[in-house]
């Protein structure tokens, strides 16, 4: 029978894909958040800076399920909790105040403009380290 002590890589088996289409997410916030604070920050201050958080957040999400780890996975969780509850505020927020987000986010309409990867995509990311967690291997 295996010790059960050290955490299951996170980049490995399925954990590659999740990593991948975090690092796209980090890619595409991270540009569209450039964009639109570079050349119309002051229409929607708010839904801009929101999209530069969202892309911090994939940012830092990729780094720490790529670096694998306790602390990392620690990182990884942390990063997207604050992944769900953001997307699901956000949503939540565009649906009954829609005034207050003059342009979109990654995250309005519970990311309805990605095809709703922004709401899946922390949820698949908490199971993956989920499970990741719970299966650990000999050192």
């Amino acid at each position: 029978m295996a010790e059960r002590t050290a955490p299951r890589t996170l980049g490995t088996g399925p954990g590659r894909a999740l990593i991948a289409v975090y690092g796209i997410f980090a890619l595409s916030a991270s540009a569209r958040a450039a964009v639109q604070i570079g050349s119309k920050f002051s229409e929607a201050p708010l839904a801009y800076l929101l999209s530069a958080f969202a892309a911090v957040v994939y940012i830092v999400a990729t780094v720490a399920l790529a670096k694998g780890g306790e602390i990392w996975r620690r990182v990884a969780l942390v990063s997207c909790s604050i992944e769900l509850a953001g997307v699901v505020a956000v949503g939540l927020l565009t649906l009954f105040d829609a005034a207050a987000f003059p342009d979109d986010t990654v995250w309005t309409d519970f990311g309805r403009g990605y095809g709703y990867v922004p709401l899946v995509l922390p949820v698949i990311g908490l199971l993956w380290l989920r499970y990741a967690g719970r299966n650990r291997v000999a050192a």
